[in-house]
């Protein structure tokens, strides 16, 4: 993996960083391809519970690197998106961990967080129409799922960012601390994500984020289809031994 993508684990924790500070954290091919890596090898093990994506020397990422666009480097990939994530997202919990600026396709990486913890000084803005472009990672279709319409249009058409005490207000950050302390922040929430069931935690994030397209006369019976296995699961039977027993559970995956 190019040292551009930095990927360590805490635990059950699995931690991106965007290594490029340099460059303000500028998406290009290297770095595509080590989140969308690094988001694979969090869905494929076990021991993986929760990731967190963040980026390195105060900046979360400006966006994608015009020069590398250029000169050829695309930073998506067919039928997944920027980064490998921003169509397809990990099935497992990921955290944002924002500092600084998280502009334009940086920000779309955090719209494919579940979770984003923010430093007080960061700024989020999706400036794309200031230069005759538009947010098409993302931004223009799910930024209004994720916070009031109004207030998607208001960042989407006039570009302006907001900074993060108006971003937490709005709903898009669920936690402001000190600036510097985002990423154990972001750290510290996904370790109390992935204390629990992973079978859960995947069925849990797959009914948010699908329910609200299910057919209305379906609902009920697709979640039911993702609970079913979870439900039957020796998960579930160790959760119930645990809480009886007044333990910890100590979680299998089956």
């Amino acid at each position: 993996m190019s040292d551009e993508v930095l990927v360590e684990r805490h635990g059950a924790v699995q931690v991106i960083t965007i290594n490029r500070p340099q460059a303000r954290n500028a998406l290009n091919g290297a770095v595509a391809v080590g989140i969308r890596d690094a988001v694979d090898e969090l869905d494929a093990t076990a021991d993986l519970r929760a990731g967190v994506l963040t980026g390195a020397g105060g900046t979360f990422s400006a966006g994608m690197d015009l020069k590398a666009f250029l000169a050829g480097e695309l930073p998506s990939f067919p039928g997944r998106g920027l980064c490998g994530i921003t169509q397809t997202p990990p099935r497992k919990p990921l955290v944002g961990a924002a500092e600084g600026w998280a502009l334009a396709g940086g920000f779309e990486l955090l719209l494919a967080c579940d979770l984003v913890v923010a430093g007080a000084s960061a700024r989020f803005g999706v400036p794309e129409v200031k230069r005759g472009l538009l947010a098409g990672a993302g931004g223009a279709m799910l930024l209004a799922q994720r916070i009031p319409r109004a207030v998607a249009l208001e960042m989407l058409l006039t570009g302006d960012p907001v900074d993060a005490a108006r971003a937490a207000e709005i709903g898009l950050v669920n936690h402001v601390v000190d600036d510097g302390q985002a990423r154990d922040t972001a750290i510290e929430l996904a370790e109390r994500i992935a204390a629990n069931s992973p079978l859960a935690l995947i069925a849990t994030k797959q009914i948010a984020a699908g329910g609200g397209d299910w057919p209305a006369e379906q609902r009920w019976d697709q979640m039911a289809a993702l609970m079913a296995p979870v439900f039957a699961s020796e998960d579930a039977k160790e959760g119930a031994r645990a809480f009886a027993e007044k333990r910890p559970p100590v979680w299998q995956g089956r």
